[in-house]
């Protein structure tokens, strides 16, 4: 990712795009490169621009923005944050499931989107303080079987890296809280992608919820 943050705004209402740009063109490390109004747009639009982030509503015509969101990060490098009127509690988990990196609610885009859009850009997940719960409520666990443990590959520093990234702490405050530098984080986080075979932050977030890793903190 270069110093400058390409945004692709996706949303099918002209006005609202043209309120986020101009939202957003105020930061000086970001740039809009293109809007959309439909997914098919946004996925066309983003395999010529190739931005680092494309915030994503989720009710469009056509192509809906999970569907765009599982198709964006699957066949470009693209992370997508998700913008929406939504209540998390219906929508978070899918969100994550396609692959986004994010979730801000419209009604917080003013207080919570720069903020968001420069967290999904470092490749980590911008999540609520109370994403954990959520997701736990609305995550069904799959009955056991004979599969090995896949924890069994991590050490208990990772497990403990894994666990707090995918309640969203940042390299910093994972750092911080593990007398760790955040250098060293990333280092663990790398080790974790690769021995889980792992691609994405948000990836790290969906295993953590399979294998149950993922708890509320007090």
């Amino acid at each position: 990712m270069s110093e400058t943050i390409r945004i692709l705004l996706t949303d099918d209402h002209l006005v609202l795009r043209a309120g986020l740009k101009a939202l957003l063109e105020t930061e000086r490390d970001f740039r809009v490169v293109g809007e959309a109004s439909t997914g098919e747009e946004a996925l066309e639009m983003a395999q010529q621009l190739n931005p680092d982030v494309v915030v994503m509503d989720l009710s469009m015509p056509g192509m809906g923005g999970l569907e765009a969101t599982k198709r964006l990060t699957t066949d470009t490098k693209c992370r997508v944050l998700v913008l929406t009127m939504h209540s998390e509690e219906e929508y978070l988990l899918p969100v994550l499931e396609a692959g986004g990196s994010g979730y801000v609610k419209k009604t917080s885009a003013d207080e919570d989107l720069t903020n968001a859009i420069r967290t999904v850009a470092r490749d980590e997940v911008f999540l609520y303080p109370n994403a954990a719960k959520l997701l736990l409520q609305g995550f069904r666990v799959k009955g056991e079987d004979d599969q090995p443990d896949p924890l069994a590959k991590l050490t208990d520093r990772e497990r403990d890296v894994l666990a707090m990234t995918a309640e969203g702490f940042s390299s910093s405050e994972i750092g911080a809280k593990l007398f760790i530098s955040p250098k060293t984080v990333d280092t663990y986080r790398s080790r974790i992608m690769e021995k889980l075979s792992l691609h994405h932050r948000s990836e790290l977030v969906r295993f953590a919820l399979n294998t149950g890793l993922l708890k509320p903190r007090d």
